[in-house]
Order: C-alpha cells, then structure tokens, then sequence
C-alpha cells in the first residue's frame, strides 16, 4: 500500500519520496537529474558491488527474494555484455528494494531509502551527504507532526506487556539453539534472524498461532525489537564476511541472548513502558 508522494530538495533537485508497506522509497529518477539520464542507473546496476549490495539487502529483507537468479546476476557482473535495470531485477529476482511507478506525477524508479543512499554514494558523496541530510530533517518534522512521544505509548500498551518479576524476565531471554537447530538449513535469512531470537520460524509461529493476523514481528516488544535491529546489521555483516548461515546462526543466537539480558536491566527502557 502505497502513501502520499512527499517531496525534499537536495542541491536544487527535487526529489520524490513514496511510502510503500511502511517503508520509505526515493526516487532515482529524481536524483539523476543533475547526472545524466537513465543509463546512470543501468551503469550502476551492472556493477559487481552493486548486485552484492542488492542481493545481500534483498535476502536479509525479502522472504520471497530469488537466491538463485542473483547468484547468475553476481557471476555475470564482471562481464562486458552483462546488462542490468531494474525491471529485468525485479522480474527475474523477484526484489521488492527497487520498483517502477508509472503516471505523469508520481513516474519513475524508486529505491529503498537503504539502496537510494548506497546509489547516492555513486553519484556524489557530497550529493549522498545533502539527501541523508533532507532526509533526516523530513524524518523529523514528521514526527513532530504525528507526536512521536504519543504514538510510542499507543503502541506500547496495545502490546500489554509488562515485566514484572526475574521469572517472566527469564522468559523473554532467547534459548541456547540446540546443534540440530544450528545445523538446519533456512530458506531465507529472516528466518535465521527469527530463530536467534525467538526460537521458531516465521512458519511455525503461523501454525502456533492461526487466528493471530500479522507475523511473529508484529508481536514483538520493545526489547525484541531493539535487538532485532542490531541483529540484522550485524548478520549483513556477517554475509560480507563470508560466514556460512550455520556459523551465523550461532553467533547472531549468542548476541541476542547476550542483548536480552542487558535489554532487560535496563531502566531507560523501562521507563518507556
């Protein structure tokens, strides 16, 4: 579902911006402007970092992502006649990172805020620099706008959870995986953040919880949510180091046991219940 088209100025280009299933989206488009045309994109597309890049952010934030159609886009990459664009990356890879809009207005090729910033890096770090920066401003105003403060203590006692005793603290700190968890093979990299921290796969929370709408995310309190975004850059990191999926599974397991913990004690967090 798709939001308002909002706009931002960085070095006298105006720059469109989409919200889509929550997510902020930039225009590409738009930032070209003062680079070229269209073959700017497809330039930065066929280079070899860039389909690493997309590929990694594909698999840590797209269940439904394509691995096997990226691993012959990647071995591909370093060759003269390897082209790529967005279309032909969305529909052989089924990505959700990079998407086309048609209409006079809103047309265009968006990018995940996460991917438009990496594609700014390309143009201009100076021009990177500036769109992180109007960026960031939009970011506040808007909270501003909806008071944040309120909204977070909405959210919060919709969750209706409390700690309140070391015993029910116990319970909210993740399991040691055992070595046959370990070993398993997940089918995407979401899954193997969701089983360091809540011990099952988005599927089995489903068949646990078949009149629950939403995922096993949506249920998630603030603790789990701090720790599942460190999670997810440090398991991207994990990715460019090359560990394997079993090595990362324990590593990620053991840091989220560790944060848990640390989470738990804290009483800044504590007192945003």
């Amino acid at each position: 579902m798709t939001r308002e088209i909002q706009k931002i100025e960085v070095q006298g280009a105006k720059i469109r911006l989409i919200s889509k299933n929550g997510q902020d989206y930039i225009s590409i488009t738009d930032m070209i402007k003062s680079f070229g045309d269209e073959t700017v994109i497809y330039n930065w597309m066929r280079n070899g970092n860039t389909i690493e890049f997309l590929g990694i952010w594909e698999q840590i934030n797209n269940p439904n992502f394509k691995p096997v159609e990226f691993d012959r886009f990647k071995s591909e990459s370093g060759l003269n006649r390897f082209a790529m664009s967005p279309k032909k990356w969305t529909e052989a890879t089924n990505a959700i990172g990079i998407f086309s809009k048609s209409g006079r207005y809103g047309g265009g090729t968006y990018a995940h805020k996460d991917i438009a910033f990496e594609f700014g890096s390309w143009l201009s770090p100076e021009f990177k620099l500036y769109l992180i920066t109007e960026f960031q401003r939009l970011k506040e105003e808007e909270n501003k706008t909806k008071k944040l403060e309120w909204n977070l203590q909405r959210t919060l006692a919709k969750i209706n959870y409390r700690i309140h005793t070391d015993a029910i603290k116990e319970k909210l700190i993740p399991a040691k995986l055992s070595k046959a968890q370990i070993n398993f093979i997940y089918a995407n990299e979401a899954d193997v953040l969701n089983m360091s921290l809540f011990g099952k796969t988005a599927k089995e929370w489903r068949g646990i919880n078949p009149n629950k709408a939403g995922n096993i995310r949506d249920y998630a309190n603030i603790e789990q949510l701090v720790v599942l975004t460190n999670l997810e850059s440090i398991n991207a990191m994990l990715i460019q180091q090359n560990f394997d999926q079993k090595e990362r599974l324990q590593k990620l397991n053991e840091l989220a046991i560790s944060q848990m913990k640390s989470l738990l004690s804290n009483r800044s967090i504590k007192k945003l219940k």
